[in-house]
């Protein structure tokens, strides 16, 4: 295989399907592309039926072009990243892995068009966040749920309003953004750092108002992303984590029982706003992003240094948030099943607490007229009547 017909697959598999997020190479299936988070096949000619050990070999080693480090990176812990242009046109993430001998990859298409706030429809505290000058912002959700979309938005809403320099630490670069009123410095892991701790760290010797940090992925890097939010800073940054609570106890759990008081007390200083992302199908095709958004506030200060009790939950207080822009998963999902944009499955599908959305989704449905239960009509069974032939 040569280059021009790797690149020939890569274009025919974006042809293919509308809304390709992802492309697919595994030894034993066809070309594969992911639309609206469903993997589906891709015919090419000449056919392809099944990809040979080979066929995915090439496609992998072409894609890494003898770089060294990334090698390296595959044969001692057998797996590496990068990023892939084609023609300058469309950018990919790629993950390059080892599986039972056999190499697999995976391609993330990159848009290329930096997203806007107004543009996704964002809520208003991403405009919030945007004029945060201190302080750590978190998102958190699945891999692929958008986090980086929408911390692009926020980055470009600062581009366009505040003379400020920016840096951002990522692996790979995904958006790529131009200078505009702020200046933007992106750096990539593997060619313009090594980790993001070091990354970081170098960071604050290079007078940014506003970093990025792609993940933060251990202890080291949390802690100086605390530092450089107490230091003047607003730190954006990422965590696999399935809502906001969870994200305060995750990263609370990175350290040990007697560091903890500090480490709230510092949480409750620093923490600005945490976001956490599911992707849903959408009805009329494509996906949506439901959020739940945490905004710092007394109780939820209050939360992170005493713990969470039976009474007083995360989850209690973003609910009766909203007058801080605050919501959570099951009241953003209920908005967007009353617009009609998704589904009553989807809605209990992707909800937190089930109870308390069905009860929700049951008040929506009585307001339009529309049924709640599936029972038609009830009766009282009636006794034989020879039951009462007896009675007078």
């Amino acid at each position: 295989m040569k280059q021009q017909e790797i690149n020939y697959w890569i274009t025919a598999m974006l042809k293919k399907h509308e809304r390709v997020s992802d492309l697919n190479i595994t030894v034993g299936k066809s070309l594969q592309v992911e639309s609206d988070g469903k993997l589906v096949p891709v015919e090419v000619s000449p056919p392809v039926p099944r990809l040979t050990p080979f066929q995915s070999e090439v496609f992998a080693l072409n894609l890494i072009g003898g770089n060294k480090r990334l090698l390296r990176d595959l044969v001692t812990k057998g797996s590496c990243d990068l990023s892939y242009s084609l023609d300058d046109k469309v950018r990919f993430r790629v993950n390059i892995f080892s599986q039972r001998g056999y190499l697999s990859t995976v391609l993330r298409k990159l848009e290329t068009t930096i997203p806007t706030i107004n543009g996704f429809q964002f809520p208003e505290s991403f405009n919030l966040m945007s004029q945060e000058v201190n302080g750590l912002i978190l998102f958190t959700g699945a891999t692929g749920t958008g986090k980086t979309t929408s911390m692009a938005a926020i980055l470009n809403r600062i581009n366009e309003t505040r003379p400020v320099h920016i840096v951002t630490l990522e692996d790979p670069i995904e958006y790529v953004h131009p200078h505009k009123v702020a200046t933007f410095n992106q750096r990539e892991q593997g060619d313009d750092f090594n980790s993001f701790a070091n990354g970081l760290r170098a960071a604050l010797r290079q007078a940014p108002k506003v970093i990025l940090v792609g993940e933060i992925r251990d202890r080291e890097t949390l802690e100086i992303a605390l530092t450089a939010a107490e230091t003047g800073h607003v730190v954006f940054s990422t965590l696999h984590t399935i809502d906001t609570g969870q994200t305060i106890n995750r990263i609370l759990g990175m350290f040990e029982q007697d560091e903890q008081p500090q480490i709230r007390n510092r949480l409750a200083d620093t923490i600005r706003w945490v976001v956490s992302q599911r992707l849903l199908p959408r009805i009329n095709g494509g996906r949506i992003a439901a959020l739940e958004i945490l905004c710092t506030s007394l109780r939820i200060k209050d939360l992170i240094i005493n713990g969470e009790t039976e009474d007083k939950t995360f989850y209690s207080v973003v609910r009766e948030g909203s007058t801080r822009n605050m919501r959570t998963f099951d009241q953003h999902l209920l908005e967007l099943f009353e617009s009609g944009m998704i589904t009553e499955e989807s809605a209990l599908s992707y909800s937190s607490h089930r109870s308390e959305i069905k009860r929700g989704l049951d008040t929506i449905k009585s307001s339009r007229g529309e049924r709640t239960s599936d029972i038609n009509e009830l009766h009282m069974e009636k006794p034989p009547e020879d039951e009462f032939s007896g009675w007078s």
